[in-house]
């Protein structure tokens, strides 16, 4: 069965983004909502999927666990060879779903028509578990990757991160006083909407590089 998608913006867009959801939300989640229509706003195509797990779920209307990473890359990989015709594909989405997309990045970007990769909120560890690192295939990454990280993410804070060593094909760029969904303290004098319209330009910024 072919995994639910949504689509966003124009499908002869110079780029597409394909985007995945966090292990928790679905592809309809607000988060990514105001991405999406923050993107197709700005003249990019977008195309969000849902991952198995996730599909099932919002047939039954019962939470399940996630799939195994190789049903999740394989999901990724069935979305892509489906957008052949794009011109660009950025592959990315939420936590989980731009994890497995980082992992895939290398190898798809060499024989596919990837050219990036991005990820809102990369769960470089588990909550409270800093010695549990998601960054060794990171380290030898040769696609231009984008992570945006709110500085107080519990998956990987400002402080951590930075002492990653990660190469320069990770462009980091943090999201002032945000947790993993981005949202701010209300002491930071920001709020969420705030975030999101930053995360959305910070986005489109990189496209255009890839584009230009």
């Amino acid at each position: 069965m072919t995994a639910p998608t949504l689509h966003d913006g124009p499908a002869n867009a110079p780029l597409t983004f394909l985007l995945a959801h966090g292990a928790g939300a679905p592809m309809d989640s607000p988060f990514l909502q105001v991405v999406a229509e923050g993107l197709s706003c700005r003249g990019w195509d977008v195309v969000r999927f849902e991952f198995p797990y996730m599909a099932r779920s919002r047939l039954s209307g019962k939470k399940a666990a996630p799939d195994r990473m190789p049903v999740l890359e394989a999901c990724f990989r069935e979305q892509v060879a489906l957008l052949a015709e794009r011109s660009k594909l950025i592959i990315g989405g939420k936590s989980m779903g731009g994890r497995v997309a980082t992992q895939l990045l290398d190898a798809l970007a060499s024989s596919t028509n990837v050219c990036a990769g991005v990820c809102m909120g990369y769960p470089f560890h588990p909550p409270g578990k800093p010695e549990q690192l998601r960054t060794a295939h990171l380290l030898d990454l040769k696609t231009p990757l984008l992570v945006l990280q709110g500085e107080r993410d519990t998956f990987g804070q400002h402080e951590e991160v930075m002492g990653y060593g990660l190469p320069e094909q990770v462009s980091l760029h943090w999201i002032p006083d945000g947790d993993h969904s981005f949202k701010p303290r209300k002491r930071s004098g920001l709020d969420l909407d705030q975030n999101l319209a930053l995360a959305v330009e910070v986005m489109d910024q990189f496209a255009k590089q890839l584009v230009s």
